[in-house]
């Protein structure tokens, strides 16, 4: 019997490692030496982050944390968009059929789950290990693992108590996971891309993301204000782009036209973060494109009005401004104040002020 090396982080069982196909090593040599490319895993971890794009980027600064306390370990994450995870990321799954039964028949040392969705609380129950992180079901309820997840569980629950955080999202997140936040930055590789961008270098470059997506309309700005945006910056000499997927592809087309600011399209996730990172500053709203600027540690402009300001960890790249009238529609999709609408006390000069403090030309 060929001995065998089942723990090392190369050993697939189903196909041949890449040391192997590469150097036609094998575990063990004839003289009974281990392979020069044995990396020993003693310690496996399941993280369980589906959510939104922007919510698997932000869950990234945790890897840091966990790859110092643990050097040895193998990393799986579960996910609905395994493409944004970086390559410390052992195995990288998307949330299917086929990973979800394979999971369930391992067992990992730890496992962390940090989403409050049912199915993955369901899954994070049914799996087996040996400690346990975050949130699980417990008689059909979403509930905490332990003390730790007990505040960001209670944040989510109770509107007051979300209101009065202090904490950030990467703060909760480390301390539900037994560490102590130290400004641990997200993890977002950037990857080779063959679209050459109509953009003059010569100016600093300031994208606009126009929109939020199509269930939080609460949080839109209006159409005049953001072309009238992008005229006054283009008239203080920056390169203007508009940033946005396919629900504002009409309306940005309309922008560039009125405003004279570029608009590429639409693209695929990749060709997206591609474009951000030509991009110096970024004016958004809470989105995935807000965590994308993050992660390229670009320049940030954060519109926020129906959530806690406390939880965005900005990392020193920018500023939150909030309208000048208080939103009384916290956390929901829609507004439904009567008297008025926050985010039409927005003024465009504050934005574009912050935008030429922050970049100057």
């Amino acid at each position: 019997m060929i001995p065998l090396k089942i723990d090392c982080r190369h050993f697939r069982g189903d196909v041949p490692c890449k040391p192997h196909k590469q150097f036609g090593v094998h575990c063990v040599d004839t003289q009974g030496n281990d392979c020069t490319h044995y990396d020993r895993v003693d310690t496996h971890i399941l993280i369980i982050k589906l959510g939104a794009i922007g919510d698997v980027i932000r869950t990234t600064p945790i890897l840091h944390a966990l790859k110092s306390r643990y050097p040895h370990s193998k990393i799986y994450w579960l996910t609905l968009t395994p493409e944004v995870l970086p390559s410390v990321v052992d195995e990288k799954l998307d949330f299917s059929l086929k990973n979800i039964v394979t999971l369930r028949s391992l067992h990992f040392d730890l496992l962390i789950n940090l989403d409050k969705d049912r199915e993955a609380c369901a899954l994070a129950t049914q799996i087996a290990a040996t400690a346990k992180r975050g949130f699980i079901l417990k008689q059909g309820v979403i509930s905490p693992v332990d003390e730790a997840a007990t505040p960001k569980y209670l944040t989510g629950v109770f509107d007051d108590l979300s209101k009065a955080n202090t904490k950030s999202y990467p703060q909760e997140l480390f301390e539900i996971c037994g560490f102590a936040f130290n400004g641990e930055r997200y993890i977002l590789e950037r990857s080779p891309s063959d679209k050459r961008w109509k953009l003059s270098k010569k100016k600093k470059i300031i994208g606009l993301n126009t929109g939020c997506g199509g269930r939080w309309t609460s949080r839109l700005w209006d159409d005049t204000n953001w072309i009238a945006l992008a005229k006054t910056l283009r008239k203080k000499g920056y390169e203007v782009v508009l940033l946005g997927g396919e629900q504002e592809h009409t309306k940005n087309l309309r922008f560039a036209k009125l405003s004279g600011a570029k608009y590429f399209g639409h693209f695929p996730l990749r060709q997206f973060i591609d474009l951000v990172d030509q991009c110096d500053l970024v004016v958004t709203a809470v989105t995935m494109a807000m965590h994308i600027t993050i992660g390229l540690q670009k320049k940030i402009v954060l519109f926020n009005n129906i959530f806690n300001k406390n939880e965005f960890e900005l990392y020193g790249l920018g500023v939150v401004l909030e309208p000048e009238l208080p939103c009384r529609c916290f956390y929901q999709p829609t507004c439904t104040n009567a008297d008025y609408r926050c985010m039409e006390h927005f003024p465009v000069r504050r934005v574009v002020e912050a935008c030429v403090k922050l970049l100057p030309r």
